[in-house]
């Protein structure tokens, strides 16, 4: 006999179709409705009917293989041959992350065809890969974020079996694996609220009603939300969650739920005797997300800093469009360098009121913050889905990867960026709803008309060239400028992992000075001196103690003289300094 179960507190009746048969379940506590069917295999696909209604995939489907509104399918997960079970994971702290879209990041856009790149960032000296959302979402492309079936793996990706393959293949690689997951609201075309109060009027967000975490019924919204968590990280093998928009959780209960997330995830932690780690999306800049419960935080394990990486596109493109319009200058990347966030309880601008609290560097370590030059938002959230090297000369890409990987931040590369990839990567949808559709494109010409581009020039999301368009080109990295800029990152990372001071996380041991009107930048960590120049002239930066060496530079022109260094325009380098002597000698 197996149980089918479902929570459906406001139905009279609830069956189980089971291979095509009905069966009448019984409603137990709280709302929840069982039922013994005999004779049931992995493979066999079933649905539930409310009320006689038709007949809804299940909110906890581990299969889908008909799309988001078709049956589900049993599935075991203790059936997959995994040869993993000698690894611990991989800890933050001291890493380099990868995020990709499975979709882009190869020609045919599936996990088993990802596997086959895994080697190259293995190569690189990536530590782990965040992929991003693979939950059942409608049609066969799209960038994940809508997804309705959240326990469900989406099947072109390769379904459950194709995600563990790649689980697998990085672990045995000594890669980590982080999945961005979506709980602050699920993709239109969802029947969650056919079964129960998965959603709330009460709270309002950009995407509709509410996820339910704090109303009547959120107990059981809660455990739903926690326990496709849980099932990430313990039946697939994951290292860590990326949490999409924390922000946008309305909870206004004593125990938060991220805090009550974080506490679920380091029981099992210590129960599978593996490392575990949450990472936030948050434009909060509150850190209190990434504090210890001890010590009155959620216990996030990090969360992404936005603002240094506003501070460093804005000062190596010249941009100040939009939520650009703080930064740009030497004194925000500083600030952002050795504070973590420029808005911290100071005016917005882009806002129109103060927003953000301070870091408390003497006690919050910098591995907690990850930093970037690009990533999905970034890139896609623009008109026409640029790249950074697509307009910026490589020398000025190269500066801004010098100033991410030699920060005291956990670094994070999009992927394809490490050789200066040009190929765009656009915001792109295959809705199956055509009134849906519709409204997606047309909403963003007009969001783009507004801030002065030409709707011709928008890329419409449902265009299945949009897409394609948006495919990484794995051709380029063996061809000039893409070659310099693969071996610029190869070479950052390699300093990265064999010079201590660049993996130290004490915030309070980072200095910086700057020059606004010669626009560059010096960053001390110890005996190593970070330097960057973005004005039009050489200059030559005083460096606090002889020189000794030139560890990475960016451009044949950096020169060392005594206690000084020449740095070209449009240069990055990173100087080892003579040891200090200590006052007795």
């Amino acid at each position: 006999m197996t149980t089918f179960s479902v929570w459906a507190p406001a139905a009279g009746q609830v069956d189980v179709e089971v291979a095509g048969q009905r069966y009448p379940m019984s409603q137990e506590n709280a709302g929840w409705w069982t039922a013994d069917v005999p004779d049931v295999a992995a493979g066999i696909d079933y649905g539930f009917r409310l009320d006689d209604g038709e007949t809804l995939p299940d909110p906890r489907s581990l299969r889908q293989p008909f799309g988001i509104v078709g049956l589900s399918r049993r599935y075991d997960h203790s059936a997959f041959p995994w040869t993993d079970r000698s690894w611990r994971g991989g800890p933050l702290h001291g890493s380099v992350i990868y995020e990709l879209h499975v979709g882009t990041f190869t020609a045919k856009g599936t996990f088993d065809a990802a596997i086959g790149r895994l080697d190259h960032l293995r190569d690189l000296g990536v530590h782990a890969v965040e992929l991003m959302p693979v939950a059942s979402f409608p049609g066969e492309h799209g960038w994940g974020y809508d997804g309705i079936n959240l326990w469900a793996v989406h099947e072109p990706y390769g379904g459950p079996d194709g995600l563990k393959r790649f689980v697998d293949a990085c672990h045995a690689r000594g890669l980590a694996v982080l999945l961005d997951v979506v709980y602050n609201h699920v993709g239109v075309g969802n029947r969650l609220g056919d079964f129960g109060p998965y959603f709330t009027e009460a709270h309002v967000t950009p995407w509709g009603p509410a996820v339910n975490l704090d109303q009547p019924g959120s107990d059981e919204v809660r455990s739903f939300l926690i326990g496709n968590a849980l099932m990430w990280l313990r039946d697939y093998h994951l290292d860590g969650l990326r949490l999409d928009a924390v922000h946008a959780l309305e909870d206004h209960r004593a125990l938060h739920f991220l805090e009550e997330l974080a506490t679920e995830v380091q029981a099992l932690a210590a129960r599978l005797n593996r490392e575990l780690v949450l990472v936030a999306e948050s434009d909060t800049n509150d850190p209190r997300l990434v504090t210890s419960r001890e010590a009155g935080g959620y216990g996030l394990t990090a969360q992404w800093s936005d603002d240094f990486h506003h501070a460093v596109h804005a000062a190596i493109t010249g941009e100040r469009q939009g939520y650009y319009c703080d930064f740009g200058s030497m004194a925000a990347l500083a600030k952002t360098y050795t504070k973590v966030f420029f808005h911290d309880g100071i005016w917005s601008a882009f806002r129109g009121r103060t927003h953000g609290r301070q870091v408390d560097v003497f006690r919050l370590p910098a591995h907690r913050f990850l930093g970037y030059l690009q990533d999905h938002d970034q890139i896609g959230n623009r008109a026409a889905g640029d790249r950074i090297a697509a307009t910026l000369p490589a020398d000025l890409v190269k500066v801004g990867a010098g100033l991410v990987l030699t920060s005291p931040f956990t670094p994070m590369l999009f992927m394809g960026e490490e050789w200066g990839a040009d190929t765009p990567w656009q915001y792109f949808t295959d809705h199956i709803d055509p009134g849906l559709a519709k409204a997606v494109a047309e909403g963003r010409k007009a969001e783009f008309a507004s801030h002065g581009w030409a709707a011709a020039d928008v890329p419409d999301p449902q265009d299945r060239q949009t897409f394609l368009r948006s495919k990484l080109d794995w051709a380029e990295r063996n061809r000039e400028p893409y070659l310099g800029v693969l071996a610029w990152y190869r070479e950052l990372i390699t300093l990265r992992r064999t010079r201590p001071e660049l993996t130290d996380p004490r915030l309070d041991r980072v200095q910086a000075d700057f020059d606004e009107a010669a626009r560059w930048i010096m960053v001390s960590r110890g005996r190593l001196r970070i330097a960057a120049n973005l004005g039009p002239k050489a200059v030559r930066l005083p460096l606090g103690q002889p020189g000794i060496a030139v560890l990475a530079a960016s451009s044949p022109g950096v020169a060392i003289k005594q206690d000084t260094v020449a740095i070209p325009p449009a240069s990055f380098a990173v100087i080892e300094t003579r040891a200090l002597r200590p006052a007795s000698e």
